[in-house]
């Protein structure tokens, strides 16, 4: 079978993300926000999700490649008459002393060799691809209408070519900006002009004020702009990824919608962007949480998911009039799991804040209602420590007392009790160290003495890649037998020759899993790392790394025979992996830069 990657790179500057197919069709876009539908969605449906295209006449290759250091794509396209360059991105930069960040889309297209001959085509959809805007035509843009919003795509390519799709002799460079209510005061040349040269300027400062140690530097820096990208920065949000229904295998029917923030999966993106010395985005989603924290009617849990503006109801839904990625259904919009009794989440939110109290960069009492916030999260702490619930991989119909679960309510119960001692409240320090060893007692009952391993769950047989984090977060000793054992263990059962790594192995709602979950892989290199096996830890590294695409983004999952890249794309998970993994081995080698 012929290996599978996604041929799509992104771009994106925290207001919104857009996929750029290697062939320069926007194969995904949704306007006016991560979660809202989508403008472009033929990543979905190739004929009712609309295109934005810039192709050649006749037969053509490309390449395709990100200006260095910033989140800014470029496709070269080779046809017969010649040689031109899209340059496709989202202005983000400074200005008037605030973070600019318009719904505006810029491509720009330079004549590279020859005379080729080209055609635009841009055909927005709305209503999930079963509507198509109407086109006015201005002086020098097309207004489309009739979707309940405008949109506005401004050019110096003759309209009359845009409007009729007719093919044009590329000789000048030209300009397309694709524009959702934002305010234009220049000329078209100049206004991209400056946006691309500022915008270049941006993220190429933001890679310099990191710091990547030199250990697999590109695959770090790449990963990083990714996950930067992934944060809704109007509240704070941070989604596992830009898409939906991208299926974890084909015919698997596990086909989800990820544009929403899961507590869970911004921990772990917030340790990783704190690692390279980045916090404001730490900053901005303690602001979500309280929102979430102090909310209308708080329940006394939080939900697994929420909506990037923390709305609760992600009813899902199914659209059936769309033929899904390589005709792969369902296409769900929603996601249940917002519905899941997920119990890690607690303790990973305290974890994700703990800097906040605890690193002296950052002045505590500027923190309103600390007493009142951690007290509040140990109360669903405190309501939830003994009961089963969905656990880390959101099991539909299957509920256990997880030994994932209580190592972060462990985990978030240590963060609580330096937050305590922080703000000197002796109360909370007590009530944290009671409800830590609640929770211990729950991982100890998931240990089993003769194979020396810690299954899933309470009286489980099964292992699960999961409670690689005992070692990862400091639960069992690194360099105890234990920690050893467990590995050991887990690695013999659940990973395969070429260093992947299943999340478990045994049935689910669904039946088996047919492909390794990309993050656990990373998970392992960081528990060798932590036990000591470095050797073993830059090999399996290494092993991963060709798992990438061409633009070196990570799928969610991997199939194990063919090495095919599936599910969402790119998945923060992924990306958050590999560089904590790379951190870690880094912090181990230890190597002075001249060697």
């Amino acid at each position: 079978m012929e290996k599978h990657t996604y041929q799509t790179g992104i771009i994106g500057n925290c207001a919104f993300l857009a996929h750029i197919a290697t062939d320069t069709n926007v194969e995904w876009m949704c306007w006016p926000r991560f979660d809202s539908q989508f403008i472009f969605g033929g990543l979905l449906d190739k004929q009712k999700g609309g295109e934005f295209s810039v192709k050649p006449k006749g037969e053509f290759t490309t390449k395709q490649y990100y200006l260095e250091n910033t989140n800014i794509l470029r496709t070269e396209v080779t046809c017969e008459n010649g040689k031109y360059r899209v340059t496709d991105f989202a202005p983000r930069f400074r200005k008037h002393d605030r973070y600019y960040r318009p719904l505006i889309l810029i491509r720009k297209i330079e004549v590279l060799e020859g005379n080729p001959r080209i055609r635009v085509k841009c055909e927005p959809v709305c209503d999930y691809g079963q509507k198509k805007w109407e086109k006015l035509l201005g002086s020098d843009s097309i207004e489309f209408t009739g979707c309940e919003e405008r949109m506005t795509l401004t050019s110096n390519i003759p309209l009359t070519y845009l409007d009729e799709e007719s093919y044009f002799a590329l000789n000048e460079t030209k300009y397309l900006l694709l524009n959702y209510g934002a305010e234009i005061d220049k000329s078209l040349t100049g206004i991209a002009e400056e946006y691309l040269r500022e915008t270049t300027e941006y993220w190429r400062l933001w890679i310099k004020h990191s710091s990547i140690a030199g250990f697999y530097q590109p695959y770090v820096i790449r990963s990083a702009l990714a996950l930067k990208i992934h944060q809704y920065e109007d509240t704070g949000a941070i989604i596992a990824a830009s898409t939906t229904s991208l299926p974890e295998f084909p015919g698997s029917g596990r086909n989800w919608d990820y544009r929403y923030c899961w507590l869970r999966d911004t921990y772990y993106v917030l340790t990783s962007l704190n690692h390279i010395g980045h916090f404001e985005e730490m900053e901005r989603y303690f602001s979500y949480v309280t929102d979430i924290s102090f909310g209308d009617k708080q329940h006394f849990r939080y939900q697994p998911l929420y909506g990037i503006n923390t709305q609760k109801d992600l009813t899902e839904v199914i659209m059936d009039h769309l033929d899904g990625y390589m005709g792969n259904k369902p296409v769900r919009i929603g996601n249940q799991a917002s519905e899941h009794i997920q119990n890690d989440i607690y303790g990973q939110v305290l974890v994700s804040l703990l800097p906040l109290y605890t690193d002296h960069r950052f002045v505590f009492t500027e923190r309103k209602d600390s007493d009142k916030w951690i007290s509040s999260i140990l109360d669903k702490i405190e309501r939830t420590i003994d009961e089963k619930d969905a656990g880390i991989w959101e099991f539909r119909n299957i509920a256990h007392i997880h030994c994932y679960s209580n190592l972060f309510q462990w985990a978030g119960c240590n963060a609580a009790e330096k937050m305590a001692l922080t703000i000197n409240n002796n109360d909370l320090v007590e009530r944290a160290v009671a409800l830590k060893e609640r929770a211990a007692a729950h991982i100890e009952n998931c240990y089993d003495p003769e194979r020396k391993v810690y299954t899933h769950a309470v009286g489980s047989p099964h292992l699960d890649a999961s409670t690689l984090q005992l070692i990862m977060m400091n639960y069992l000793d690194p360099v105890s037998e234990k920690a050893k054992d467990h590995l050991i263990a887990l690695e013999k059962e659940l990973k395969t020759e070429d260093g992947l790594f299943y999340r478990y192995i045994h049935s689910d709602d669904f039946g088996k899993p047919k492909t390794t979950f990309l993050i656990c892989a990373f998970w392992y290199v960081e528990a060798l790392a932590c036990v000591g096996r470095l050797d073993d830890a830059v090999r399996e590294f290494e092993k991963l790394l060709k798992y990438c695409n061409h633009l070196l983004l990570f799928s969610e999952d991997v199939d194990e025979r063919t090495g095919s890249q599936w599910g969402n794309f790119p998945q923060a998970y992924s990306h958050v992996g590999l560089m904590n993994a790379a951190y870690r081995i880094a912090m181990k080698l230890d190597r002075p830069i001249f060697l």
